[in-house]
């Protein structure tokens, strides 16, 4: 048994570095097309350059160094980073096309059928064709209106929970509050029922 393993290891060593091989030279021939940036590391690519705590100012620093614009390497994803309101203009007006879809990832298209969603779904005519089909069906100020009284009760309650907490002099997080109202408000369009219901419902 300790012999198999061994031999297993040792098969399984060289494999390991010929991928790790292969995706560096890719990776390396990428890089070739996008614009400067700081040299990545394998695998982690500039995480370790990024701190979420004061990212701004990082990336405002990487741009005093390789310009306006830049890349970073986001573990395997590569990625571009633009900090000129004109470059930014450009991008978004001028070649919003070209960067309107979001990156694939193995959960959004799990969970989005494949990419077959409005969220999802990349750039493209079937993409304007369920975009019309919601605005016109989903999104029409009739369909929008039938809502009220969810959205009515929902903000009263979250009126109600400001006031109690006013009242006792507890401490009120307004984002906790805000995220709770906006996801109930989802809930009841969608399931009939209020977000904590839901969650309960569905945990128990």
């Amino acid at each position: 048994m300790f012999s198999f393993l061994y031999y297993l290891l040792l098969l399984a060593i060289p494999l390991m570095a010929v991928v790790i091989f292969h995706h560096l030279k890719k990776q390396q021939h990428k890089r070739t097309t996008l614009p400067p940036g700081p040299k990545p590391l394998p695998i982690i690519g500039n995480l370790h350059q990024l701190d979420s705590s004061n990212l701004n100012l990082q990336l405002w620093n990487l741009s005093k160094i390789y310009g306006s614009i830049f890349s970073l390497q986001i573990g395997f994803k590569p990625a571009i980073v633009i900090s000129s309101p004109k470059l930014a203009k450009e991008v978004l007006k001028d070649h919003d096309l070209d960067v309107s879809s979001r990156p694939p990832s193995l959960g959004t298209t799990r969970l989005s059928y494949n990419g077959f969603d409005l969220i999802f779904s990349p750039c493209s005519e079937y993409w304007r064709e369920i975009r019309k089909i919601c605005v016109v069906h989903f999104f029409s100020s009739k369909r929008i209106s039938g809502f009220y009284h969810i959205r009515k009760s929902e903000v009263e309650r979250m009126l109600g929970k400001i006031s109690e907490h006013v009242s006792s002099s507890k401490t009120t997080n307004l984002s906790e509050i805000l995220m709770s109202v906006s996801s109930s408000i989802v809930c009841r369009i969608a399931f009939g029922r209020r977000y904590e219901v839901y969650m309960a419902r569905n945990h128990s």
